[in-house]
């Protein structure tokens, strides 16, 4: 009998385990940019622990922001790939884990994390 009732508490509780959705994978670490206001000012953007697979426009460098960020600085746990566009499009770098990193020549707007 008590085969049984072990036998049918493991297999609630595989059940229970398959039951519950994933969570949403993250990069963890941070990802870096500068960039200049619209007022003008330097600033620093950044990232912490970003979503993975997911499309990301750096704040402060969209549309509403004439001049671009520049000088990305990957240090997360994944492959991020940085864009010279919003949504993602345009020409693209990738930057390794943990220690990549690109010059003031590399402008970006968005970044996807693998």
């Amino acid at each position: 009998m008590r085969l049984r009732s072990a036998f049918t508490a493991v297999l609630g509780a595989a059940l229970l385990v398959a039951a519950v959705p994933a969570s949403a994978s993250a990069a963890s670490g941070q990802f870096r940019y500068e960039y200049v206001t619209v007022e003008g000012y330097e600033a620093t953007g950044f990232l912490n622990d970003p979503p993975s697979g997911e499309c990301r426009n750096l704040p402060g460098v969209g549309q509403e922001n004439p001049e671009p960020g520049h000088s990305p600085k990957n240090r997360t746990n994944a492959w991020a790939t940085v864009f010279t566009g919003t949504n993602c499009e345009g020409e693209y770098f990738r930057l390794r884990p943990f220690t990549g990193g690109a010059s003031e020549r590399l402008k970006v707007r968005s970044v996807i994390f693998d």
